[in-house]
């Protein structure tokens, strides 16, 4: 079989081997999951794909071995037969990967057999289960006794996290605490939840998108909630079927009972599973055609890091800066700096919420990891702005005190990989912020020198 793609006017060649058979004898242009075997019929690579032709047809690009490593040369060797699973979308390819590859546990999918390089999603056993991200190592022999429900393993974690977001849309969990019964003023370490000085709670980030039921003020029974984490665990046991039927079903009792607004969401539950747009889940998919990941990094500390900071004199010629790093050193001429305008007085929270809005209007370079000069309040400005141009781009702060000497990571606390792997990295983090400060401040004074 020859299959032939042109890619940016240069002819790119695939040739699969007579000796591999393939399902059906040709491979769908359409999103699944494929399954390697080798002569003995075992299952030796399990992957998922937004077009099973083009990946699959990947691994035999002609002119490539010099450029991929030693594992997936010999894996491509091995290969006598290629099985696949069409599945409409790719979240759902995402998912039965996950399953597929618990159960055959295939040598090519793992880095060793303690699991290290794979992440998982649990959901905790509390009044309020919270859907987490853990590490095999973290996970523990008793997972099935600590959790209510233990999904994966999973190979990508940037596309778990987009499958995520994504679904949240249709079945919106929470990571929030519920109110305290008591007087209570404090900020939850769970990015996004915080309470008011007098104890009134305050709504979440996500409750004013619809994409938390109100676990944050109070809006939801354990009873209720309950409902929503059994259609979360439903669907990444790869019952979406199950579910859509379940909705109509609730959507026509719902209806005939009267009760309109309880029917037009469940409506919309149903409208969005059912056209999913998922492209971003496995947006990387085609660009990394030259390798098998053995455990992808959460995000990359040598990418590209954008920092920012904020700079003003009693609330007065407010500025602010970014500063990218990359491979772990300064990127100066991709620095950019802003004069804030819609924002009077002292404020870093809505000025820095106003730079990142101006920065992604911008057709620049994405990110791997945004780096904001502050504690948990700038840190969620950042992140509203994040998910408001649904980016997926993880954010972390570091918090200092006056005399710039404390330097406390601010990270969602419920993405464990991340926050563990920028304390080990801190430094780079650490030097990201003083050059963003730096920055700033200059801009600020030559402002300020214009003025007077």
């Amino acid at each position: 079989m020859i299959m032939q793609e042109k890619r940016e006017s240069a002819m790119l060649v695939f040739v699969i081997p007579k000796e591999v058979k393939i399902k059906g004898g040709k491979l769908p242009d359409e999103p699944g999951v494929y399954l390697m075997k080798n002569a003995a019929g075992d299952v030796i690579y399990v992957g998922k794909a937004t077009s099973l032709k083009r990946r699959v047809a990947s691994y035999f690009l002609k002119n490539i071995d010099e450029t991929r490593g030693e594992r997936i040369e010999q894996m491509v060797k091995e290969i006598r037969s290629i099985d696949y699973i069409i599945k409409p979308t790719v979240i759902e390819a995402l998912i039965l990967e996950a399953n597929l590859i618990k159960y055959y546990f295939p040598p090519y999918n793992v880095k060793d057999k303690d699991n290290r390089s794979f992440l998982y999603l649990v959901i905790t056993r509390e009044d309020f289960p919270k859907p987490l991200l853990v590490r095999g190592t973290e996970l523990g022999d008793d997972a099935a006794k600590r959790y209510k429900a233990v999904f994966g393993p999973y190979t990508s974690p940037r596309s778990l996290r987009a499958a995520l977001d994504l679904i949240r849309k249709a079945i919106p969990w929470s990571t929030c605490e519920p109110p305290k019964s008591k007087v209570e003023s404090r900020e939850s370490k769970v990015l996004g939840t915080r309470y008011a000085v007098r104890g009134t709670p305050k709504a979440c980030f996500y409750y004013h998108l619809h994409q938390c039921p109100g676990v944050c003020v109070g809006a939801i029974s354990k009873k209720e909630y309950a409902k929503i984490i059994r259609d979360l665990i439903k669907f990444f046991s790869g019952k979406k079927d199950d579910l859509l039927k379940q909705y109509r079903r609730e959507m026509k009792a719902a209806s005939k009972a009267q009760r309109f607004e309880e029917a037009a969401e469940l409506r919309n539950r149903i409208y969005f599973l059912e056209h999913i747009q998922d492209i971003a889940v496995m947006k990387r998919e085609d660009n990394d055609i030259d390798k098998i990941r053995e455990g992808e990094a959460p995000i990359n500390i040598f990418g590209r890091i954008e920092g920012y900071d904020i700079s003003n004199i009693s609330g007065t010629s407010s500025v602010s800066s970014m500063v990218v790093f990359e491979n772990g050193a300064p990127a100066k001429a991709e620095y950019r700096k802003f004069r804030i305008k819609s924002v009077m007085g002292s404020n870093d929270v809505a000025s820095i919420r106003e730079t990142l809005m101006r920065r992604f209007r911008n057709n620049w370079r994405k990110p791997d990891l945004l780096l904001i000069d502050g504690g948990a309040p700038q840190v969620n400005a950042a992140l509203q702005v994040v998910r408001h141009f649904e980016l997926g781009i993880p954010v972390v702060g570091l918090a200092k005190g006056p005399d710039r000497k404390k330097d406390e990571l601010i990270c969602d606390h419920n993405n464990l990989e991340i926050c563990k792997l920028c304390e080990r990295h801190k430094d780079i983090l650490v030097r990201v912020r003083d050059e963003a400060h730096r920055f700033a401040i200059a801009y600020h004074r030559k402002l300020r020198g214009r003025i007077l």
